[in-house]
């Protein structure tokens, strides 16, 4: 505590500050920080402290005591998340808190009683911190002047960022810097989960709970624990934190969100867990693409977890290796995940995260039908049937989607054709389902000579191709044999019936985010304004050379495929479609021209880049391809594919592209296709295919989602960047060199 001895032993060495802001300072600190200190640190603590203000409102002073050993002190104005910003920044620059102390101004009034009725100067009575560290740099880290001043600098600018309300972006900064600094010198750390001993006392502290964690000191916890803390809405007082032997001692005093202490069972044991889970979590953050979003989201997992009656199936997943390192990953690439499936149906997480470990991501498509079939056994109301089908959908989904993020396969198609067995599934199922309620109550449709009417169902698109990639549209095609009606007593014709059918499975199929999983009819004869199923012959009289078909029209039947229903039915379309859009009759290219440079100038947002639609974009792969198809096909039965990748390979067997523009165009197009589905995994919206700034971070974690882990973000961004600028350009060139000339 403050003697009268200490205190004029500190009045000495502090002779050029105003006694009034010196007795604020000295009447506001914890009893505690006078028996810590010398009369000499006191007064340079109280020098940084009255030097604080708007423009610098931190101060630091750091004294090299040794080999690779600093005497850090850090003054600040108080701000939520504070500590865990300056341990953050600490660890950025390799500092390993090896003892430290933190404290924090009391409440009391900052004016003493010894002067409160003397005019005195007026100066900043607001909360401060004063924070002691002994550090030792990492055997990798360097400390030199310039690392020093880029200390302070940094320093000095996420508190103001702090004074400002701007806390997440202070945090999300300093969580780049401590995971970009990790990634560059993981080989000095193991990825070793280590014992967690916490416990709380209520008795030490007359206001605040002292919180007692003792573990192995691994990099970046108390950063990591003191933000998850914060952001929970608890405040930290004073900090103690002693290393041994490798073995880390802290003790953080406390209180919750209203100012209490910590005494409810409960909520102890939910900071027990996340001390424990997060010390592990911690170290396994340099796999996470975007780490500010991996800590946000374990935080708010953990939670969910206590929520359970029994959570220790889930803490026993998270105590692996394994675990962990998955969990990071996940957390960290795609919010959308975490949100729409995480949240909504979070008891299924961790079977789920089991199975993913142990499954595979292509399933033989009798498989799924196979255990489908196993869930609907006995289920006979159309209401469960369709529950059963969408859980079913969305957990494969969800099964599809984590395999691809966290285990990308080395041939991209398998995750298209993985999901689009699944919605080949999930279709032909809920179509049974719908063509079985609505002949109940309508009867079955019948043909004018009184047989059966079948229906056919078709995808176009990257459906149609076997290319669908993460949020694709469905795009269908519904056609029915002929005109006719029901034979039920309540009878309708078959145009009514088939459109009820096509309804049910528009409504039966639920998307729960735009673009995910979303049927798309608006290539069906007459567009919106047309049927939502069309009999063979209206098909065939638009379709036709006479008929009213657009010139897209035909280029979008090179990717028509039978999909689900009556396949003879399906395969007479498919041979009629052959006829038509390889028939060699005139196509107009310029109008095919004219609708692709509308979609660059239309589609795409002056000063972006629309993977999609702008120059060099996926489109202008896809078309380029469609178009010799379009062209050709008559004389080279070879390129009549759906696939877009098989026909650039017959289109290089016939010799209508050399082998090298093949190979260009074939990396181009699996290079595009991957970043678009990391945007929109990301994003959870399948219209969203808009290129981040090259400046902004979330460029730079869209690197980390392709793979490119350098220890230097920016190296990794770069590499990205200079691969997108090439692939686009040589798709663009291929492009205006083939077709602008013709």
């Amino acid at each position: 505590m403050l003697t009268p001895e200490l205190k004029k032993s500190i009045e000495a060495n502090c002779l050029e500050i105003d006694p009034a802001v010196l007795d604020s300072f000295l009447s506001r600190m914890d009893p505690d920080y006078f028996s810590l200190f010398s009369p000499e640190d006191i007064a340079t603590h109280v020098d940084l402290s009255s030097r604080l203000n708007a423009q610098h409102p931190a101060k630091s002073k750091i004294i090299s005591v040794g080999n690779k050993k600093l005497d850090i002190t850090i003054v600040a104005f108080d701000y939520l998340s504070e500590f865990s910003i300056i341990c953050g920044l600490l660890a950025s620059f390799g500092c390993d808190i090896q003892s430290g102390h933190m404290f924090t101004f009391s409440e009391k009034d900052s004016v003493p009683e010894n002067q409160a009725n003397k005019k005195v100067k007026r100066f900043d009575t607001r909360k401060k911190i004063v924070d002691v560290f002994h550090v030792c740099l990492l055997e990798t880290a360097e400390w030199n002047e310039k690392q020093e001043k880029d200390f302070k600098e940094e320093l000095c600018g996420l508190i103001l960022l702090l004074s400002r309300g701007h806390t997440q972006k202070a945090r999300n900064r300093v969580n780049q810097r401590v995971v970009e600094f990790l990634s560059q010198h993981k080989g000095q750390f193991e990825e070793r989960l280590y014992p967690v001993q916490v416990n709380f006392h209520n008795q030490l502290s007359k206001r605040w709970t002292v919180m007692e964690i003792q573990s192995k000191d691994t990099p970046a916890f108390l950063f990591s624990f003191s933000n998850a803390l914060s952001m929970r809405g608890f405040y930290i007082q004073k900090v103690v934190i002693e290393i041994q032997g490798g073995e880390a001692h802290d003790w953080i005093y406390l209180c919750d969100v209203r100012g209490k202490k910590i005494e409810g069972k409960k909520e102890q044991d939910l900071l027990k867990v996340a001390a424990a889970m997060i010390k592990q979590f911690t170290q396994f953050l340099v796999q996470a693409p975007d780490p500010s979003k991996a800590l946000k989201f374990f935080d708010q997992m953990l939670d969910k977890v206590m929520e359970w009656k029994s959570p220790q199936s889930a803490i026993a997943f998270l105590g692996k290796k394994e675990g962990m390192d998955l969990l990071a990953r996940l957390l960290g690439t795609s919010e959308f995940l975490w949100e729409d499936f995480l949240r909504m149906q979070f008891e299924a997480l961790f079977p789920i995260l089991r199975q993913f470990q142990r499954g595979v991501l292509l399933k033989e498509k009798k498989e799924m039908v196979r255990e489908l079939d196993q869930k609907l056994i006995r289920v006979f109301s159309p209401k469960k049937r369709k529950t059963i089908i969408n859980q079913y959908k969305d957990q494969e989904m969800f099964r599809i989607d984590m395999k691809h993020l966290l285990e990308p396969p080395e041939d991209l198609m398998d995750f298209s054709i993985a999901l689009t067995h699944l919605a080949e599934v999930v279709l032909e199922k809920t179509h049974k389902v719908c063509m079985e309620e609505l002949t109940r109550i309508n009867g079955l449709p019948r043909l004018p000579g009184g047989g059966p009417c079948p229906l056919a169902i078709f995808g176009l698109g990257k459906f149609g191709g076997k290319e669908m990639g993460y949020a694709s549209d469905i795009e269908l095609l519904f056609v029915y044999k002929a005109s006719g009606k029901t034979d039920g007593k309540n009878f309708v014709e078959n145009r009514i019936f088939f459109d009820q059918v096509v309804q049910c499975l528009l409504e039966f199929i639920e998307a729960k985010q735009e673009g995910i999983f979303r049927m798309d009819l608006r290539l069906r004869p007459y567009g919106r304004a047309g049927s939502l199923a069309n009999p063979l012959d209206v098909i065939k009289k638009y379709y036709s050379r006479d008929g009213e078909s657009a010139p897209f029209e035909r280029q979008a039947l090179t990717k028509l495929r039978w999909v689900a229903g009556d396949k003879k039915l399906g395969k007479e379309v498919e041979n009629y479609r052959d006829s038509f859009v390889y028939s060699g009759q005139p196509w107009d290219l310029s109008k095919a021209l004219h609708l692709r440079y509308r979609q660059m100038k239309e589609l795409v947002k002056p000063g972006t880049v629309n993977m999609k639609y702008s120059p060099g974009g996926v489109v202008d792969i896809e078309y380029s391809v469609q178009y010799l198809q379009v062209i050709h096909g008559k004389n080279f039965p070879e390129i009549r594919t759906p696939s877009t990748l098989e026909a650039m390979k017959g289109l290089s067997e016939v010799g209508l592209i050399s082998e090298t523009e093949e190979d260009q165009l074939k990396k181009a197009y699996l290079f595009l296709r991957s970043l678009i589905d990391s945007l929109r995994m990301v994003r959870g919206n399948a219209q969203d295919l808009v290129l981040p700034n090259r400046e902004a971070d979330e460029f730079k974690f869209l690197a980390r989602r392709l793979g490119y882990t350098e220890g230097d973000w920016e190296e990794g961004a770069e590499k990205l960047y200079d691969l997108i600028y090439y692939h686009m350009e040589s798709a663009h060139q291929f492009f205006k060199n083939r077709f602008e000339k013709v």
